[in-house]
């Protein structure tokens, strides 16, 4: 009987369990690649951060976020384009931008449609679902949406009355179509610009006028630009984590799950905490001296007219469905009805 020597056999098993090993780990990990405007520290990537940690760990190291914060990816087209290549997988994005995959996430964004946060959440429940649908059936998975409260008017010059407003430089952002097809109903000529130009274009005169809520003014530093507020709910903003729907379904069906529920839960937490920073950041406007304009009732009463306008606007060119736009004015008169 001949002695068979013990070493190769050994040697065969431990690569094949190198191979094993190797296959497993290229198979089932999946890093997703996310840009964000929001600088980092920042309450948004602190949770975000705080939502991938969860997720690399209840995975088993399967999946894992990297995050590219500061706007270091460029506009939202950019990322967006970045996307389809899978250079990213995913971003997060206000309402606007969204409506290269969906024009009907532009269902909130009608012009002075809601006038307290407590109306907003009342259609919320009812609508939601509406969006993120919409948004998933175009090729966008999302978590939630992020209410970021209500944009305010911010400007050099005091604006009151909407002839006040056509005599400003404008922005809006560069990749909303439906904000261009909103401001016709003012009769102004609005500046087109990403995100990441609006600070130095209103810097050097470019723009002066820019709509946002209190906390992102703050966090994106428009506020050491702006001299003055027009305090009238002008639209109500929010954003999304949004991932492309063919790299999400390469993670297996049980991390999806895992993925949905934490980044789900990180969103409501970002939600609630932007109502929190919304009332702080008023304060801090005030005391840094902006200076916070009321419209008078005629003045007011046309903005409003205005606004209808615009909405009606909206629903003609087909960036809100009619449907939608019902549904939205029925459970809000549902609200104000038994308040």
């Amino acid at each position: 009987m001949k002695f068979r020597p013990f070493y190769p056999l050994f040697c065969k098993r431990f690569l094949l369990t190198l191979f094993f090993v190797f296959i497993a780990s290229n198979t089932y990990s999946t890093t997703l690649k996310i840009a964000t405007i929001s600088p980092e520290g920042s309450m948004w990537m602190e949770k975000m951060r705080q939502g991938a940690k969860e997720i690399l760990k209840k995975t088993d190291n399967r999946v894992r976020f990297k995050f590219y914060p500061g706007g270091v990816m460029g506009s939202d087209k950019d990322v967006m384009r970045k996307m389809r290549i899978n250079q990213l997988q995913g971003g997060t994005f206000p309402a606007g931008s969204l409506t290269r995959f969906f024009t009907g996430c532009q269902l909130y964004g009608q012009l002075m449609k809601f006038n307290t946060i407590d109306e907003v959440n009342y259609v919320r429940k009812y609508l939601d679902t509406y969006i993120v649908e919409g948004l998933e059936k175009a090729g966008l998975i999302t978590f939630g949406l992020a209410g970021g409260g209500f944009a305010y008017i911010m400007s050099t010059a005091p604006i009151e009355t909407v002839s006040d407003l056509r005599k400003q430089k404008i922005w809006i952002p560069d990749n909303d179509d439906t904000s261009k097809s909103a401001v016709k109903a003012f009769e102004i000529n609005p500046i087109p610009l990403s995100l990441v130009n609006v600070k130095p274009s209103l810097q050097t005169g470019v723009i002066n006028t820019v709509a946002t809520s209190p906390v992102g003014a703050i966090i994106l530093q428009w506020h050491t630009q702006v001299k003055y507020l027009t305090n009238m709910p002008f639209v109500y903003l929010y954003a999304v984590l949004g991932i492309s729907r063919r790299a999400f379904l390469k993670i297996s069906e049980q991390d999806r799950k895992i993925v949905k529920a934490e980044m789900t839960k990180v969103f409501k937490e970002i939600e609630e905490q932007n109502n929190i920073d919304n009332i702080k950041a008023v304060k801090a406007l005030k005391n840094r001296g902006i200076k916070f304009i009321t419209p008078s009732g005629e003045a007011l009463e046309e903005w409003r007219v205005k606004a209808a306008i615009a909405s009606r606007a909206f629903v003609d060119a087909g960036y809100i469905s009619r449907e939608a736009a019902k549904s939205l004015d029925k459970h809000l008169a549902e609200y104000n009805a038994n308040k």
